[in-house]
């Protein structure tokens, strides 16, 4: 189980701190899938990162199974069962595709398991399982090798940072279908930051932050069909420019 108590970021900038994220509290029981939307520059990547350590909140408490991993670092809660797919993946000039899922895995692998992980998430195997995981594969590639590492690696909660991002359409239908199998693992935690429908009706709950704020959080069939009517309010007031980011995605 994830929980979050009083979470807060701040980031310089200029002449001061800027608040990113103000006071965060949930919970997220084992397994239920969180998509995590709204509008641009809300703070939805920075709480994904805070839960990965990839950044310290500046105040408050993060839990994982009872434990208080607040400062720990990325590769100790790693080691715990926390994986992260970032928006922008990183690139390994000289390992081997194949190379990098087995040790995402842990262990060794035969051809056939390897390729069964890329093909998940739309890559012909063959054609991909000898390449080197560098800058001669396109953003969209790289993102899928990418997931599919995480795949491979089986974590007690997966995070995906917009895991639509620079992917085909073909692909992406592809990467949904891999989440619903994933949705069968009533032991798995996955978190997906997103404004696709597709993967929001995935959610068993719904998280909107907007202004470093949560705005909304509850099962997908309460927040969802607000999402549809129009814009999410935040202390009271609409959040500028939710209602067109909503409909261009929701349509």
């Amino acid at each position: 189980m994830l929980e979050l108590k009083n979470v807060s970021f701040r980031a310089g900038s200029g002449g001061g701190d800027v608040e990113i994220l103000d006071d965060i509290s949930f919970t997220l029981p084992e397994g239920r899938i969180l998509v995590i939307t709204g509008p641009n520059g809300g703070g939805k990547s920075t709480l994904a990162r805070l839960i990965m350590g990839i950044e310290k909140p500046s105040s408050g408490r993060i839990f994982w199974d009872g434990e208080d991993i607040t400062d720990l670092d990325i590769t100790q809660r790693a080691q715990r069962g926390i994986g992260y797919a970032f928006q922008l993946p990183a690139k390994f000039k000289g390992i081997k595709i194949w190379k990098l899922i087995e040790l995402a895995a842990g262990h060794k692998m035969d051809e056939m398991e390897c390729c069964s992980f890329l093909s998940k998430v739309g890559l012909c195997a063959q054609d991909y399982i000898d390449r080197d995981a560098d800058a001669s594969l396109s953003g969209g590639e790289l993102k899928r090798v990418e997931i599919a590492t995480l795949l491979a690696r089986k974590p007690k909660i997966a995070i995906y940072d917009e895991p639509e991002a620079g992917i085909d359409l073909w692909s992406f239908s592809m990467l949904v279908e891999t989440f619903k199998n994933l949705k069968q693992d009533e032991k798995q935690n996955i978190v997906i930051i997103s404004h696709q429908e597709r993967i929001l009706e995935l959610a068993d709950d719904i998280m909107v932050i907007a202004n470093g704020h949560i705005a909304s959080y509850a099962p997908r069939d309460e927040v969802l069909p607000q999402l549809r009517l129009g814009p999410i309010v935040d202390d009271g007031c609409p959040v500028p420019g939710w209602k067109s980011e909503v409909q261009e995605y929701a349509n």
